[in-house]
């Protein structure tokens, strides 16, 4: 089952069946605990990964020790490509949200399955282009979005990873905590926490510990925007 996510990633989407499964042999796979990092800020980008199961949170921490999320994935995406084509140190740390199955791609086997395959770099840089494009909405939400606005906008997007319908909406099983969170949508975990609340009391979602029940979808996304 694991193998048939990473499948999904942009690496294999010009490439046929068996050259894929070929690929992905190449591959070493890491079985990531829970809080365990596979790398930090810093470290030498010589490789990319691929998540076959579980969730890896990417994040920055400040010089005073605060700390960013910059995104939660989950499996079939991809991360730490950049450093393939821009090496150079890595500029944020890779954890597990939870218990999480990575698959390895050394810079090396990479460049020698490019020149094998062309039209695999055009859908490698879409995906560099799409990583881009919401790094630029993430920016522009800081700057002219508020909180609230940006916590619906976060739970949507963690929803496409990690949504499965339940009886009375979605399930969110995103793994964060309320810090986590709060990291991720740029707020404090109080403001972050009085927005849930609010959106709670409105019958647009309910929280279950470490994930959230989507009732209203259509509100969400107008408050998202």
């Amino acid at each position: 089952m694991d193998e048939e996510l990473v499948l999904r990633a942009p690496m294999f989407a010009a490439i046929d069946e068996a050259a894929s499964r070929a690929l992905l042999r190449t591959m070493v796979r890491i079985d990531l605990p829970r809080g365990r990092s596979v790398f930090s800020e810093g470290d030498r980008g010589d490789r990319l990964y691929v998540i076959g199961r579980g969730s890896v949170k990417l994040g920055r921490r400040a010089p005073d020790g605060r700390e960013n999320l910059l995104s939660v994935l989950g499996p079939g995406e991809m991360f730490g490509e950049l450093s393939l084509f821009d090496p150079g140190p890595r500029t944020a740390t890779a954890t597990a949200v939870n218990d999480a199955v990575l698959y390895e791609l050394t810079h090396d086997e990479l460049i020698a399955w490019l020149e094998l395959h062309p039209p695999v770099a055009k859908h490698l840089l879409a995906a560099l282009a799409h990583r881009l494009r919401r790094t630029n909405e993430a920016l522009g939400d800081l700057v002219f979005a508020d909180v609230p606005g940006r916590v619906a906008k976060a739970l949507l997007d963690l929803s496409t990873r990690f949504g499965e319908p339940v009886e009375d909406g979605l399930r969110v099983s995103h793994g964060l905590t309320q810090e986590e969170l709060a990291q991720l949508v740029g707020a404090s975990r109080e403001t972050v926490n009085k927005a849930l609340a609010d959106f709670t009391s409105r019958g647009w979602l309910r929280r279950e510990g470490r994930a959230v029940v989507l009732l209203d979808v259509d509100r969400l996304e107008r408050r998202a925007r």
